[in-house]
């Protein structure tokens, strides 16, 4: 006899199927990996952005601040940890300046998303001295 058997064949196509669920398995485990990933790409950009908004251009004040962008949920925080004034030394000046205040800001920004059951943030924090 030439050929394979019934039996042979349908354990051939068992091997088949489960070969193929364990791919179509790891293709969703990707997909959604994928998907995580670019999320928090998006998050770090955003937070990168609202960093940059809060101490460029306008002048830094204590305070905390949220809202929501499309499936992304911000908060911004800006909180005073040290001041310091500065006197400049007039060293062969004709005058003096006047003594300076500065301070000394933490800021930090964070981006919240629900992923499926899972919740998922990022937050950049800095610090930038203002006047």
């Amino acid at each position: 006899m030439k050929g394979f058997t019934l039996l042979e064949v349908i354990v051939a196509l068992v091997i088949a199927a489960l070969a193929a669920g364990a791919l179509a398995q790891a293709v969703g485990a990707g997909f959604h990996e994928s998907r995580t990933a670019s999320l928090y790409d998006q998050a770090v950009i955003r937070a990168r952005s609202r960093l940059a908004a809060a101490s460029h251009g306008t002048r830094l004040a204590p305070g905390e601040w949220s809202g929501q962008d499309g499936e992304f949920r911000w908060q911004l925080r800006v909180a005073a940890v040290e001041t310091a004034t500065l006197r400049p030394e007039a060293v062969g000046a004709p005058r003096a300046e006047a003594a300076r205040s500065v301070v000394l800001y933490d800021i930090s920004a964070t981006e919240a998303w629900a992923e499926g059951a899972a919740a998922r943030s990022v937050r950049l924090e800095t610090q930038r001295v203002g006047g």
